[in-house]
C-alpha cells in the first residue's frame, strides 16, 4: 500500500482527487505502480483537468496548497 507521502491530492476547489501510485490512472492510461514524479508533463487530473502543479503530497515536505495551480481553459 502506498504511503501518504507517495499519494498526491488535487488542490483545486471542489476536486480533491487523490493520485495513488498503487492504482495508477486508468482514464489517463497510467499504469499501476507509476510514481507521481514519473507522470508525463501532459498528464491532467481525471476529475477537473488540473495540471500536476495543482497536486501536493498528502504528507511530508511540500504538502501545502499551491499558488500556481493551472486549470484548463475553454478554448
Amino acid at each position: 500500500m502506498a504511503q501518504p507521502e507517495e499519494m498526491y491530492r488535487c488542490q483545486t476547489v471542489n476536486c480533491g482527487y487523490i493520485y495513488d501510485p498503487d492504482r495508477g490512472d486508468r482514464k489517463g492510461k497510467i499504469a499501476k505502480g507509476t510514481a507521481f514524479e514519473d507522470l508525463p508533463d501532459t498528464w491532467r487530473c481525471p476529475i477537473c483537468g488540473g495540471t500536476r502543479k495543482c497536486f501536493r503530497p498528502m504528507a511530508g515536505p511540500g504538502s501545502t496548497v499551491p499558488a500556481d495551480c493551472e486549470l484548463p481553459t475553454d478554448s
